[in-house]
């Protein structure tokens, strides 16, 4: 993927976050990539996604979705900022 992340692959990351019901507000997303990625919970009830700097894109995209899925069906989850509908 490379170590710096582009307002492209942020907005592939919003489009899993929309099918969660998550506000965009939800989420922290550092502009360098590192190795390796992750996708947890800050204590400031907010998602932090650090994008996989050796990655294929698609490969990490598809870890981002299910750590979220995970995130969002445990009690943290509850906390995560929802769309305004």
């Amino acid at each position: 993927m490379g170590t710096v992340v582009t307002l492209s692959d942020i907005e592939r990351v919003f489009e899993i976050l929309a099918e969660f019901g998550l506000s965009r507000e939800a989420v922290v997303i550092p502009l360098k990539a590192a190795q390796p990625g992750r996708v947890q919970m800050r204590p400031d009830d907010r998602l932090e996604i650090i994008f996989d700097g050796e990655l294929p894109l698609e490969d990490w995209l598809a870890i981002v979705r299910e750590r979220v899925g995970e995130i969002v069906g445990s009690p943290a989850g509850a906390r995560l900022k929802r769309e305004v509908s």
